[in-house]
């Protein structure tokens, strides 16, 4: 995976497990051609940016990646039941 956008400016991921015993399920769900995509990378070993773009989730199984920057994640104010940059936010 590589730190840029795609030509489209849609954000990009990908999926390694370590072992093919590992669960990972493709479903179809035949709403709006949808396509849900479950599995499990074990235990969590860390979350972290190993690029300015890309978030890493590592686990015991394997890693999740994402393309995304810092600034687009949002924290939910479980109090104020909104996300931080809302503006219901306090």
């Amino acid at each position: 995976m590589n730190n840029q956008e795609n030509e489209n400016g849609e954000c990009d991921f990908s999926i390694e497990l370590t072992c093919n015993r590992h669960r990972l399920s493709v479903l179809s769900t035949d709403v709006n051609d949808a396509i849900l995509i479950e599995g499990t990378l074990g235990k969590l070993q860390h979350a972290l940016f190993i690029e300015p773009e890309i978030l890493e989730l590592k686990g015991c199984y394997g890693f999740l990646r994402l393309h995304l920057r810092k600034s687009e994640i949002s924290v939910i104010d479980t109090k104020n039941k909104c996300a931080g940059g809302d503006s219901k936010c306090s």
